[in-house]
């Protein structure tokens, strides 16, 4: 499966893509919203977006909308270095959202799985 890695800092892309990587899926990564919704549109074949939260002029919470507004309805990871319940409380439509940290390796693996799961019923 293809997988959209949208993060602004490389060394955190690289992690998460690597995690990614390690269970068989394959990646594309983008720097920010934008170049994500670019991607998007040239490569059908995306599965699933794993966005970071706090990035440079668009969030991962106003890309996950505008995929949304656009009728784009892929499964949607938000990843954030602050308290995931907050962003549950600011959009509950997302199909998952998890903190970064050093449990990623094996949290992140399941949460791909649980969420495509529902995708897929």
């Amino acid at each position: 499966m293809q997988i959209l890695v949208v993060d602004d800092d490389s060394l955190a892309c690289e992690m998460t893509a690597a995690v990614v990587e390690s269970v068989g899926h394959e990646v594309l990564s983008a720097e920010n919203a934008i170049e994500a919704m670019e991607k998007l549109a040239d490569a059908p074949d995306i599965a699933m977006v794993i966005s970071d939260m706090n990035m440079p002029l668009v969030s991962g919470i106003e890309l996950f909308r505008e995929l949304r507004n656009q009728g784009i309805n892929l499964p949607f990871i938000l990843l954030t270095g602050d308290n995931p319940a907050g962003l549950w409380q600011e959009e509950p439509a997302l199909d998952a959202c998890m903190i970064k940290d050093f449990s990623m390796e094996e949290t992140l693996p399941q949460m791909i799985a649980d969420v495509m799961a529902r995708y897929s019923r």
